[in-house]
């Protein structure tokens, strides 16, 4: 275990799993702050003065893990994580097993799996119609409105999406977010209350 106090807890879920909802209730309960993976891509893109789009930001993170290995994005978060003065982060986008492979070196790290069924993830797809994201234009979320059951179904066996499954599946907590925001919140109380005993 890091000698430094620092926890990291990295969610891994399919879309619309409530990642980002969780994220957004450590940090305003717990204070916690939430890093990205997409951070550092957009960091390049600021230094160039450009507004990438979805597929622009896919295309450099594919480059990067392709010239200096798969593990590259996580050998970069966790430097920022080391630089980080807050003592609970959150990764609400963990996709590939790699992305979790150097975090640890950074604080006590926890990969936790948010389940959720097709069909309410699909309902909050629908309902959430948001535009933009971290401040980056991710066309993909402007369509998720008028989105059918039938392009959801085929976007969830896309063959980017199986890394997320094989994830979860070595996750060391789980989370059922099929039910309401409060028993949402309850059970990333729980999850927080048994993190901090543990440690």
């Amino acid at each position: 275990m890091p000698e430094n106090k620092k926890i990291i807890l990295g969610l891994a879920g399919e879309i619309a799993s409530g990642k980002d909802t969780i994220s957004e209730y450590l940090k305003e309960k717990y204070g916690s702050d939430t890093m990205s993976f997409s951070g550092p891509m957009k960091r390049i893109f600021d230094i160039m003065h450009m507004h990438p789009t979805r597929e622009e930001i896919v295309w450099l993170a594919t480059d990067m893990r392709e010239r200096y290995g798969q593990d590259i994005w996580s050998k970069v978060l966790t430097e920022d994580c080391k630089k980080n003065p807050n003592d609970l982060i959150s990764f609400p986008n963990i996709r590939l097993w790699e992305d979790t492979e150097h975090l640890g070196q950074a604080g006590t790290f926890y990969l936790i799996a948010i389940d959720s069924t097709p069909e309410i993830r699909y309902q909050r797809l629908l309902q959430r119609g948001q535009n933009t994201k971290d401040g980056i234009k991710w066309e993909q979320y402007a369509g998720d409105s008028t989105k059918t059951w039938e392009q959801f179904l085929k976007e969830s066996e896309l063959p980017t999406e199986f890394p997320i499954k094989e994830v979860m599946k070595k996750a060391e907590f789980r989370i059922d977010n099929n039910g309401t925001f409060e028993e949402l919140y309850g059970q990333v109380d729980e999850l927080i209350n048994k993190i901090y005993v543990q440690k």
